[in-house]
């Protein structure tokens, strides 16, 4: 399992009202087939999560951050269906916590979104590390590129044309 950064010194917390139900919100964030689909730096599901998002499980997928290959990983720490997925996140070196939480908005069919994003204040790469100021530029893309993607593939039409397929990698 992912090891939870040490001094969780940087936050980055990002909200928004998604207009669609928190039942399609929620299958978007908790499927890992289904984030395939939108979050356009995945590239493919590695292996089946088998009862993801469950604690205990893990869920992999060949990823593309800033354009070099990685692989993501993602451990349930916490889960409340159709509320709150609070996982440990490896993308490459890169470790953090990260917790999408879900609720109803006051307008009906729509969902109030939110992704708090912890990591330590620096982070070890090959041959230096990235200060804290290069750490909080890639939590508060990160976060905004999830939250605009997901509202993007959560507030598509219905007209709009099927999903592409489902990639998967061994």
């Amino acid at each position: 399992m992912g090891e939870r950064p040490a001094a969780a010194a940087i936050t980055t917390a990002l909200s928004a009202v998604i207009d669609a139900p928190l039942t399609q919100v929620w299958r978007a964030i908790s499927e890992p087939a289904e984030r395939l689909r939108w979050d356009p730096c995945i590239e493919a599901l590695i292996a089946p999560a088998e009862g993801f998002p469950a604690v205990g499980t893990e869920a992999r997928w060949r990823y593309r951050l800033r354009g070099f290959p990685v692989v993501l990983r993602d451990w349930p720490l916490e889960v409340r269906p159709g509320q709150l997925l609070r996982s440990d996140v490896a993308l490459g070196l890169f470790r953090f916590e990260q917790t999408w939480s879900l609720r109803p908005a006051q307008t009906s069919g729509r969902t109030r979104f939110g992704l708090h994003l912890a990591t330590a204040n620096s982070v070890a790469v090959v041959g230096g590390i990235v200060d804290r100021f290069g750490v909080r530029r890639l939590t508060a893309r990160y976060a905004d590129e999830k939250l605009c993607a997901l509202r993007s593939w959560c507030e598509r039409p219905a007209s709009a044309p099927s999903p592409p397929p489902i990639r998967a990698s061994r």
